[in-house]
């Protein structure tokens, strides 16, 4: 795995960690939280834990539906 390849995962994984984290604060299931944005449930599994990047538009209506703001998924310091 090349340096950007590892710097790709740590940033997936901690913005996995954000997502799963404030929609369990939101005390909002994963299928609820897929229903909203639009998208499969598979899909917002596969960002929590990593697999899929998703857009800058999908995290930005997931932060709506979680009610924070955008900055607080982002927010990946690595």
């Amino acid at each position: 795995m090349n340096k950007n390849q590892s710097l790709n995962r740590k940033i997936l994984k901690k913005l996995a960690i954000n997502v799963k984290q404030k929609r369990s604060i939101a005390n909002i299931s994963q299928e609820e939280l897929a229903f909203r944005v639009g998208v499969e449930r598979s899909y917002i599994t596969s960002i929590e834990i990593g697999d899929k990047s998703p857009s800058l538009y999908c995290l930005y209506l997931i932060a709506k539906e979680l009610n924070i703001p955008l900055r607080e998924l982002t927010d990946i310091n690595i």
